[in-house]
């Protein structure tokens, strides 16, 4: 039987990026998104890859769709929680349902998710859980009122699920994404940018696989993804 990793949050760049990486590498993949248009198209272009639709900020969501992939394709041995949004504005120009929304897509998701993953994982004595972070969650600008928090709360989260995690086998880990990521709507929106200055989603999917692939001798809990030239 194959080996099963859920990507919760897929969309046309990480999201798909990680779905590609973990699929060439024999995994059976299972593709979250709370719409199934893009995640049921790239399925049909991966072998053993399924699409289901999930909000991922609903706890009987995600409890339905976790209890159809371990029907349909087993348990599972790598999440990637892939699942992030936020609306900019300072704290005057978010509203409490912008606030809401963003922390139950990055934190209240990540919760629920890992939740329905970690019982086999412990059963089994390994397993990962990779969080896609973001900068933001370290230093807030003043329009990311919502996003930021939201976006603490998830690394948050995943530090505390690391401790309480990694002697059980369980491998939690974090990338920080500092940057812009290369898709075609960032790209329209930012002409004049170079290739350089674009995060590409296929070099941070690497970055997650390679992570669950390290030993517990020197496991990673943070790692950045940064172009080179990115000020930091």
């Amino acid at each position: 039987m194959k080996r099963v990793c859920v990507i919760a949050g897929v969309g046309p760049g990480n999201g798909a990026a990680f779905a590609r990486r973990f699929g060439s590498e024999g995994y059976a993949v299972a593709l979250l998104a709370r719409s199934g248009g893009f995640a049921e198209t790239l399925a049909s272009s991966l072998p053993d890859a399924r699409a289901y639709a999930c909000d991922v900020g609903d706890a009987a969501s995600v409890a339905r769709t976790f209890e159809a992939v371990r029907r349909d394709l087993g348990d599972v041995e790598v999440l990637v929680y892939n699942a992030g949004s936020g609306v900019w504005g300072t704290i005057e120009e978010a509203s409490a349902a912008d606030f809401e929304t963003a922390w139950r897509v990055n934190a209240l998701g990540g919760f629920l998710a890992a939740r329905e993953v970690i019982p086999a994982m412990k059963r089994a004595g390994r397993g990962n859980i990779v969080f896609v972070g973001a900068t933001a969650s370290r230093k807030a600008g003043a329009k990311s009122a919502s996003f930021s928090s939201a976006k603490g709360a998830q690394r948050s989260l995943s530090e505390s699920m690391a401790r309480a995690l990694w002697p059980a086998g369980i491998h939690v880990s974090l990338i920080v994404v500092d940057g812009v990521v290369d898709l075609p709507r960032t790209r329209q929106r930012m002409k004049d940018k170079p290739d350089a200055f674009f995060v590409r989603p296929d070099d941070v999917a690497e970055i997650g696989f390679r992570l669950t692939q390290q030993n517990p001798s020197a496991w990673s809990f943070e790692v950045e993804a940064r172009p080179f030239g990115e000020s930091w």
